[in-house]
């Protein structure tokens, strides 16, 4: 059998069809005909071998509770060992319906109320949700933006942060949403070491490891055996294959005691067996859908590369912080001297865009916005020269 769904410059209709990206921008405070690109799903449809898999189940008729057996974890497994050479055990499985989800009960295991959490903002804002929705203290070690435009860790703030606020756990974004990074071998040692010192547990959101256009993702608990004993790694096929919507996820937990917590945590959220749907997608997805991956990370990859030349050429003063990893692009629109309000309105009204603003991710990201870039070329193209117009009209008008 082939793959079937290799086609990624055909726009899929997706209005009408109860899509959080397409039929909820009214009742999202946006304009009716806003075209989206923020929230992190892909315009693609799926592998045509999970696309299979659905269907054997929906024509079964039956959805009853539902658990992956012994070929759900032999393709989990292969695709670790294959992409990351990672060989994980399957004591060390925790599914659940989300890494989101996964967080929230990584914060209730592992933390008390008004205990520190340390992330690294502009990052990813269902961190901060999870933590202060649980109320726990929220410790922030903002990342470094250099002069040459490449955002790093500061340590000696992290460090200091973990010392000074007593920080039990930290959520480290891996690759890193929304600015890009992948980071080295070498800054996650660095990391790791502190943690250890410390005593921090780190819970590490690996959702976009398969995104990587430079460097090479590093399983922050393979690094050290050390490591692996405080680390919670979060992993799910849900961006890699477009099926977030399926709900699954795969946690992996090498400590036992940390694992029993973990589970404890989902046990008293009242969580037990996973989506029947999800199960099915998450083993096809794995076990065969090498082919549409590498194909699709190309197109996405050509997509980036389409924005920087457009952005270079087009829009100068619109500066893309080029990603290393990751389908999402975070904007600099700092160059165009707009207050909050003027780019609102340059990219809402204007330009007739529904992009996730900056300050989403923390107030370092006043001034930038996130643009989803896994969607066909034609659509890329619309919103960057909707973009474009826009800006020219604002520059005309004074």
């Amino acid at each position: 059998m082939a793959e079937r769904n290799l086609d990624f410059d055909t726009i899929v209709d997706r209005k009408n069809t109860d899509s959080l990206k397409y039929d909820f921008a009214v009742k999202r405070g946006m304009p009716e005909d806003v075209l989206p690109l923020w929230v992190a799903d892909m315009d693609f449809r799926t592998s045509s071998y999970i696309e299979d898999a659905l269907n054997r189940c929906a024509a079964h008729g039956i959805f009853g509770y539902t658990e992956g057996r012994e070929a759900y974890f032999e393709a989990l497994s292969g695709w670790m060992k294959r992409h990351y050479n990672w060989q994980i055990e399957e004591s060390w499985v925790v599914k659940t319906p989300g890494v989101v989800f996964a967080l929230a009960m990584a914060v209730k295991a592992y933390t008390k109320e008004g205990e520190g959490i340390l992330i690294q903002q502009p990052v990813y804002y269902p961190f901060s949700g999870v933590i202060l929705d649980n109320n726990r203290k929220l410790v922030n070690s903002p990342l470094r933006l250099t002069e040459e435009g490449r955002y790093e860790m500061d340590f000696a703030d992290l460090e200091e942060k973990i010392r000074a606020e007593q920080v039990k756990m930290m959520i480290l974004c891996n690759p890193h949403n929304p600015v890009g990074r992948v980071w080295t071998k070498e800054e996650l040692l660095t990391l790791g070491n502190i943690c250890k010192k410390y005593g921090v547990i780190l819970v590490s959101d690996e959702i976009h490891a398969d995104f990587v256009h430079k460097g090479t993702h590093q399983v922050f608990a393979k690094l050290d055996k050390d490591f692996a004993d405080f680390t919670i790694t979060c992993t799910s096929p849900g961006k890699t294959f477009n099926i977030a919507g399926l709900q699954i996820s795969n946690i992996m937990i090498s400590n036992e005691e940390l694992r029993k917590k973990f589970i404890k945590a989902i046990d008293g959220a009242g969580y037990s067996q996973l989506n029947t749907m999800g199960i099915a997608a998450c083993e096809a997805a794995y076990r065969d859908g090498d082919e549409w991956y590498q194909a699709m990370l190309s197109y996405v990859q050509d997509n980036i590369a389409y924005t920087k030349g457009f952005l270079e050429e087009r829009i100068p003063k619109i500066k893309l912080m080029e990603p290393e990893g990751t389908y999402l692009l975070w904007l600099d629109f700092r160059p165009l001297g707009l207050t909050r309000n003027e780019e609102k309105e340059l990219v809402v009204e204007r330009a007739k865009l529904w992009l996730d603003e900056g300050l989403m991710f923390g107030r370092e990201g006043k001034s930038f916005w996130r643009v989803n870039a896994a969607c066909p070329r034609a659509t890329l193209q619309e919103a960057l020269e909707r973009l474009e117009k826009a800006v020219k009209e604002m520059e005309r008008k004074g």
